[in-house]
């Protein structure tokens, strides 16, 4: 289950890596943005039909997802299930912050992805408006404070689980032999978890101060 987890979480690092670029193409414009958001829908033409590759690719990470929440729900109850008495110390030292953000932030991740969805991909939640351009509907939804806050604390939870997660993985697929080694895979964790955290963040925060308009 360990294995299933980890492998499926590297999945998602190299996604949300994919993903933040395709947002920093705001700042592009929205011919660029647009565009980009087109490109991703004709790739495999004509093997393959309009969206076909992204269907493709969503089916691959809801399997991941499902994998990866499934074997996270399934440690969380089996760790509880060995624990017959409570601790009555509890050593903060023992568990980081990020550690302790795992079960509860990917379950709010969890969440918000769904919202995420419901808002960017289904237009079935829609915020100042519907709009057909991609560029549009990011930039309506990012003009309202709420929407950004949201989205930040998703961010938070996101960075936290990558931070852990990216290490955790690492040592489960047995990369942290040495101490150079488990140096190198809690600097990587820091850093994809600050990359991403960063790179998504400036978007919604450069569209609610008026940074990027219509």
């Amino acid at each position: 289950m360990k294995i299933l987890m980890a492998a499926s979480g590297l999945l998602f690092v190299l996604y949300v890596l994919m993903h933040m670029y395709g947002n920093l193409k705001i700042f592009a414009g929205q011919e660029a943005f647009d565009g980009y958001a087109h490109h991703l829908r004709t790739l495999g033409e004509p093997i393959l039909p309009y969206s076909g590759f992204l269907w493709l690719f969503r089916a691959l990470l809801i399997v991941a997802l499902v994998t990866h929440a499934g074997s996270a729900y399934w440690l969380w109850s089996k760790a509880n299930g060995a624990r017959s008495t409570k601790y009555q110390v509890k050593k903060a030292v023992e568990a980081s912050l990020s550690s302790k953000m795992m079960r509860w932030g990917g379950t709010f991740l969890l969440l918000f992805l769904v919202f995420h969805l419901l808002q960017y991909t289904t237009n079935s939640i829609q915020v100042n408006g519907a709009f057909e351009s991609p560029y549009q509907r990011v930039l309506a939804g990012f003009s309202v404070w709420w929407v950004v806050v949201i989205y930040l604390l998703a961010l938070f939870a996101l960075g936290m689980h990558l931070h852990h997660g990216v290490w955790s993985a690492s040592q489960t697929l047995g990369l942290t032999g040495t101490p150079k080694a488990r140096r190198h895979a809690k600097l990587t964790g820091l850093a994809v978890a600050l990359i991403v955290g960063v790179g998504f963040a400036l978007p919604p925060l450069a569209i609610l101060f008026g940074l990027v308009k219509k």
